[in-house]
């Protein structure tokens, strides 16, 4: 208060220096006339105008933050002193003095980003543009964008739902149909879904993944990585499956690894222009016909007793934005 007074009588002894101690008291009126701090003070009945002109400097950014949330220009471009944090107040009596504490939260807007990246950390891609897993179409828009889709969305749909109430499934799912109509941004969607219940997934695109495969055959540490993150993640999906080089030892070595691993007890995925018939045939095919028949037959057994197959039909997609 001396501090004050004395700032005070500075400002009588400047030409003009009454008028600014009026302008500034107008300021103290206007700022005590504002809702946010009348209902302050109506939550704080002990917050009088003495504890305020004390705390200045707090009121005003409260009462300014608010409004700047009020009217948010978004995070990127948030005026506020801490990116996406406004200012609250409280009260608080010890010893017969009032103090008045300020502290920062953050706003709605920024835990949204934060839950969002959380989620988007639960989620890996192997050479699935991330744009596919980043899209923001909502459950209607899935449904409805192209009503020959609507029955493969719905079962999509249903399988999210089921694990959200009942928790991991075993069975995974086995999408089929033709190129580009979205078996793909339907499994994403799965993902980024999940991933707000908690579960952890990774989407591989099969055509570049094999050939990686390969070149880690010489790299057993970076191998035994990749193949354990496959095992473990709580969603695994395979896309493309079928346009991929596949080689006997990716074959028997690692995906019949994984699947192994899997089966029973964590679900896998796949996306796929062939039928299940026809990815049979696609993993028996090399020289040696009749052995690989009975590896590529072995392998299907870790894949077609734990998907339910949706049939995904409509227009092809690629090359606009249709979800």
């Amino acid at each position: 208060m001396a501090m004050m007074e004395a700032l005070g009588d500075v400002l009588k002894r400047m030409p003009n220096g009454r008028d600014a101690l009026k302008q500034a008291d107008r300021m103290m009126q206007d700022l005590l006339a504002e809702p946010l701090v009348v209902k302050l003070r109506a939550k704080y009945p002990e917050l009088d105008e003495h504890t305020i002109k004390l705390n200045l400097n707090r009121v005003y950014q409260h009462v300014k933050e608010y409004r700047t949330c009020s009217n948010c220009p978004g995070l990127e471009q948030c005026p506020n002193d801490f990116e996406g944090h406004y200012t609250i107040l409280s009260c608080e009596t010890v010893a017969g003095f009032t103090q008045l504490i300020d502290r920062k939260v953050p706003c709605k807007r920024l835990l949204a980003r934060q839950r969002e990246q959380q989620i988007r950390s639960r989620v890996r891609s192997f050479y699935v543009d991330d744009r596919a897993l980043e899209e923001g179409y909502s459950a209607q828009e899935i449904l409805t964008n192209d009503p020959e889709r609507m029955k493969a969305a719905g079962q999509v749909m249903r399988y999210i739902a089921k694990t959200k109430e009942d928790g991991l499934q075993k069975q995974g799912m086995f999408l089929t149909g033709s190129f580009g109509t979205g078996k793909t941004f339907l499994m994403c969607y799965m993902l980024h879904e999940l991933a707000k219940s908690g579960f952890t997934g990774v989407i591989v695109y099969m055509p570049d993944f094999v050939e990686d495969l390969k070149a880690l055959m010489h790299d057993a540490g970076k191998l035994k990585e990749t193949v354990d993150m496959l095992k473990e993640t709580d969603l695994l999906i395979f896309d493309d499956m079928g346009a991929e080089n596949l080689s006997p030892w990716v074959r028997d070595h690692v995906l019949g690894a994984i699947l192994n691993y899997r089966m029973n007890r964590k679900p896998t995925f796949y996306t796929s222009n062939y039928d299940l018939d026809m990815l049979e045939q696609h993993f028996s095919f090399t020289n040696r016909e009749g052995e690989e028949l009975h590896k590529g037959r072995r392998l299907m057994d870790r894949v077609r007793p734990f998907v339910e197959t949706v049939i995904v039909t409509g227009h092809n997609k690629r090359g606009n934005h249709t979800p």
